[in-house]
């Protein structure tokens, strides 16, 4: 078992915030551990990247990159040796040629799931009523309101675009797998973790555990933390 020593580093998804992440980094803060938050700009996914890799450059030392559905792609595709291992929330993970929408279609969606097409403006927006049935089931009402309030939607150049060789073929995952999740179905996050060889864990959480349930999420992490080399 390792010390505690490496900067957690959590990405977002599309359709969520930095402020997403408060939670669990008040928890894990609550172990002595540091924690870096930051916006991406969901413009396109080398503009991500882009942005990882800044935040990045800051840090001394080794890392735990953590990501959020949409930005497991992006965690993946830093090339930077600072990181030690990646921790997926109910995140996707396309593996080399394949885009990120490719595996998040991968087997289809339930009735719940939101259609998603790009709006006036180019960008894919989450209808608001989505985040009460389908993204954050179960927050609060008032969680909910402020989630779509605060949303960010994302360019179709984050997901049409096959991605490199990604670095969970070289960097110990772990995985939460959100049994509850009406965006990404269950079936197609247990895909990924297995064939990326993740520690998985599963718990009947919707798609937005960093919300509904961090205290799942911080062990998730911790348990990274304590289980890599640093």
């Amino acid at each position: 078992m390792k010390d505690l020593s490496a900067t957690v580093v959590m990405a977002h998804g599309a359709w969520a915030a930095e402020s997403s992440w408060k939670k669990v980094v008040d928890l894990i803060h609550q172990k002595s551990i540091k924690a870096v938050t930051f916006e991406l700009p969901l413009s396109s996914l080398a503009d991500d990247v882009k942005a990882l890799d800044g935040v990045l450059a800051t840090i001394n030392g080794p890392v735990v990159l953590v990501a959020h559905a949409y930005a497991g792609a992006v965690i993946a595709a830093t090339q930077s040796s600072k990181v030690k291992a990646l921790v997926y929330i109910a995140g996707l993970a396309p593996d080399e040629g394949e885009t990120v929408a490719d595996v998040f279609n991968r087997f289809g969606h339930d009735d719940k799931a939101p259609t998603l097409v790009p709006a006036s403006d180019g960008r894919i927006w989450l209808p608001p009523e989505a985040f009460g049935t389908a993204f954050a089931q179960h927050a609060t009402a008032q969680e909910q309101k402020a989630l779509a309030a605060a949303q960010r939607p994302i360019s179709p150049a984050c997901i049409t675009v096959p991605v490199g060789a990604p670095l969970w073929k070289h960097v110990p995952a772990w995985y939460l797998v959100a049994q509850h999740d009406h965006m990404i179905p269950e079936r197609t996050q247990r895909f990924m973790a297995e064939r990326m060889k993740a520690h998985m864990r599963a718990y009947p959480v919707d798609h937005l555990p960093s919300v509904t349930a961090p205290s799942q999420v911080a062990d998730l992490i911790i348990d990274a933390l304590r289980n890599t080399t640093t």
